[in-house]
């Protein structure tokens, strides 16, 4: 489509027409040729409470099939028919309406134009198609109200006993001497609130006539007669009638209008409601279970909810009205095959629909973007949703799919910030392992060449330096890979710790073994406790730190330094401080000398680099066992690493 041609929008209008249908599918396939927005409008009027239950189903199907066909189905409200398609198509933006026609033509001037003609007349810059719909059954039409349905007892009761009251002041009026039109008005208050009162119009039309008869019957003379003496009385009975009609007209159309204003008002409360307990929630499950409530106490009846489990639909979650759910074999094997077709078959964003005729639910497939999260069902059998339920309830699903949309979103950035990170650590490592593993590595083949060439022209001396630089760079190698292999086990989660009883002490002594041979430059002091210090720990882990931490020291300060290990106890932990007399750490790098390829920009002896991944490893086992780590400014000057573990308690069987 060119960019300066304006996207179609193609409106479909819902009735209960048995050719409808066909007037939907011909929509459809315009909306696909148009590659437009395709939207199915119902005009609710108040005579669809007294609509026939077989064009109730009608209109059922028709909207379910739009559904189905990728339509977005609307409910807009009113007596005007034609003026509320207009509206809803200049407030939506609406291109093309597809509309039947009734093959009826007008037989007089004076008759009421038809609908196709109100709306070309309302609206005539829309593009209206008519199809040719001859065989339209109007639910407007008498012979489909039910004699149940016009007649109530209660609505009966309330007119007479209005009728009663207004006689019975009026009765008052007249002993009052007061004239007939203060009467007229109690009879036309009376009317007024018939209508205000009752559920239909005809009940306010039979009160205006009954209103004037007894009005005729009391309070002209002769009294108690329906005859009138007075030459003016017909046209005060004339006015009487047309005034207690026209403003009870007027009271029943604002009743109606109060109660659209309600049910938006409702809809929009609910969906506001809804929204806003979307946003607080960041997982899928507690999203649906959010809007599974929220359907719940919308509809009164029992929500069904299908997960997506590995491609295809898992065992029902039932969110039940009660306690219990009102009918457990909705969820049998039958229905769940209805929900798994509904599953298969949905084809676009937002809500689509299917059901069955034998099916116990109506079902609604939640997706977001290209994939479904699930199926919501909803019982029907004997109770279809009316279309303010459906339409509330397409809307409420609709916030939930954007609101899976923009979760999943949000989770795929965090998952390619993830990668990218992994990636620049990935390249950080790679880089670090090229340049330090050089100098080891040249300075290990360098020793062995000169010991191959040269071995017997070298005295033992010579020989026995180059054996232990050899050595030194070995184990310099090993605790390397070490460091990398346990860093490599907390990324994917393999570490697992191997707990046993340990004594501090012996751990520490053991670790000083496997320090770098350049402590022999250094006095390593090892302050023991006097009490015996217990841990659960997994050793070789905890060594591993001690053996990091000594070989920063070692590394980091000249020749001649001081270390001092310390070890004791403290409101039940076991502290080790690890403490030297070099330069110390910088303020600024403090905060930082945890995080993983930091390092602290200062020469060191041996011109070699360190990966940046000692001290972070030593925080990652430390925090794994329970403990702290934290350094601080020895004084009067070096640094102090100090680590805690929680204390084992030792139990002494008597």
């Amino acid at each position: 489509m060119a960019g300066n041609e304006r996207e179609e929008h193609i409106l479909v209008c819902l009735s209960s027409s048995p050719t409808n249908g066909k007037i939907i599918r011909i929509a459809a396939r315009m909306a696909e040729v148009y590659r437009g927005t395709f939207t199915a409008l119902f005009v609710e009027t108040p005579d669809y409470k007294v609509m026939s239950e077989e064009n109730k189903n009608r209109l059922r199907e028709n909207t379910l099939l739009a559904e189905r066909l990728g339509a977005t189905v609307e409910t807009v409200y009113g007596d005007d028919i034609p003026f509320q398609i207009a509206e809803f198509t200049r407030l939506a933006g609406v291109t093309k309406v597809v509309m039947g026609r009734q093959n009826i033509q007008r037989k007089y001037f004076w008759s009421k134009p038809s609908l196709t003609e109100q709306l070309i007349s309302l609206a005539p810059e829309l593009d209206i198609h008519i199809i040719p719909d001859g065989n339209v059954s109007r639910y407007r039409s008498r012979k489909l109200y039910r004699t149940e349905q016009l007649v109530r007892a209660d609505d009966v009761a309330k007119s007479v006993l209005l009728l009663a009251a207004a006689t019975a002041v009026g009765m008052i009026f007249r002993k009052m001497e007061l004239t007939d039109s203060n009467i007229v008005m109690v009879y036309i208050i009376g009317v007024l609130l018939t209508a205000v009162v009752t559920s239909r119009k005809w009940y306010s039309l039979v009160m205006s006539v009954v209103s004037v008869l007894a009005f005729n019957y009391f309070f002209t003379v002769p009294y108690f007669t329906l005859k009138a003496y007075s030459d003016d009385y017909p046209v005060t009975f004339l006015t009487m009638f047309l005034t207690a009609f026209i403003t009870s007209t007027l009271a029943g159309r604002m009743k109606q209008q109060m109660k659209q204003a309600s049910e938006a008002a409702y809809r929009t409360k609910i969906l506001l409601e809804t929204n806003q307990m979307i946003q607080k929630k960041s997982d899928e499950q507690e999203m649906v279970s959010v809007v599974a409530n929220q359907l719940v106490k919308l509809l009164k009846r029992d929500i069904l909810f299908y997960p997506v489990e590995k491609g295809r639909l898992g065992e029902a979650v039932v969110y039940p009205l009660g306690e219990e759910p009102q009918n457990p074999e909705n969820t049998g094997a039958d229905e769940r095959a209805v929900a798994e077709l509904v599953y298969q078959t949905s084809h676009h964003a937002g809500a689509t629909t299917d059901t069955r005729s034998d099916a116990r639910c109506l079902y609604l497939a939640i997706r977001a973007g290209e994939k479904a999260q699930g199926v919501i069902g909803i019982p029907i059998s004997g109770e279809p949703l009316e279309t303010f339920e459906n339409s509330i309830t397409l809307s409420i699903l609709g916030e939930c799919a954007l609101a899976l949309e923009k979760e999943k979103a949000l989770r795929e950035r965090e998952e390619t910030a993830l990668l990218a990170k992994n990636e620049q650590l990935r390249a950080n490592l790679l880089r670090s392992i090229s340049h330090d593993l050089r100098t080891p590595l040249t300075t290990i083949s360098g020793n062995a060449g000169i010991l191959l060439a040269n071995a017997d022209d070298m005295d033992r001396a010579s020989r026995r330096q180059l054996y232990a630089n050899i050595y030194d760079d070995s184990l310099w190698l090993i605790n390397l890979v070490e460091n990398l292999l346990s860093v490599t086990r907390i990324e994917d989660g393999t570490m697992k710790l191997h707990l046993s009883t340990e004594l501090v002490d012996e751990m520490v002594q053991e670790a000083l073994q496997h320090v770098n041979q350049r402590k022999k430059d250094h006095r390593i002091v090892l302050n023991e406790s006097e009490d015996f210090l217990l841990v659960k720990v997994d050793a070789r882990l905890v060594m591993q730190v001690i053996i990091n931490i000594v070989d920063n020291a070692v590394k980091y300060t000249p020749p001649g330094s001081e270390i001092h290990i310390t070890t004791y106890r403290q409101q039940g932990q076991v502290v080790v401080e690890i403490a030297d007399n070099g330069e110390g750490i910088p303020d600024e790098a403090k905060a930082k000398i945890f995080e993983r390829f930091y390092i602290v920009e200062k020469g060191v002896v041996d011109s070699r680099r360190s990966l940046g991944l000692g001290l972070s490893l030593c925080k990652a086992i430390i925090t794994a066992h329970g403990g702290t780590i934290e350094v601080r400014d020895n004084q009067p000057k070096g640094s102090v690493f100090r680590f805690t573990l929680p204390e084992e308690e030792v139990r002494l069987r008597e």
